[in-house]
């Protein structure tokens, strides 16, 4: 008989904040790695991230032209952090 190996799964809940780049594509390569850097500069310097990521509450993920923060600690958290972030024009 074949010996069962259960697996407990420990699930939790993220709250997710999507950061999209709008235009992206239309952009040259260079203006692309342009824009991904300054939008990581932008989310890396405030205080928000800065706080999460001191606690290890945040994961950040490339998306390409964006980015995804995952905050498992507080559903406020990724709410303040995009209430902080400018407006950008290129």
């Amino acid at each position: 008989m074949a010996t069962e190996i259960k697996k407990e799964i420990e699930l939790e809940i993220a709250h997710v904040l999507f950061i999209d780049t709008v235009g992206y594509s239309k952009l040259s390569l260079n203006q692309q790695r342009a824009a991904i850097a300054e939008l990581n500069e932008i989310v890396r310097g405030s205080a928000q991230f800065q706080k999460s990521e001191a606690e290890s509450e945040v994961l950040k993920l490339a998306t390409g032209d964006g980015l995804a923060l995952l905050f498992p600690a507080s559903p406020l958290a990724p709410v303040l952090c995009a209430s902080r972030q400018p407006t950008l024009a290129h």
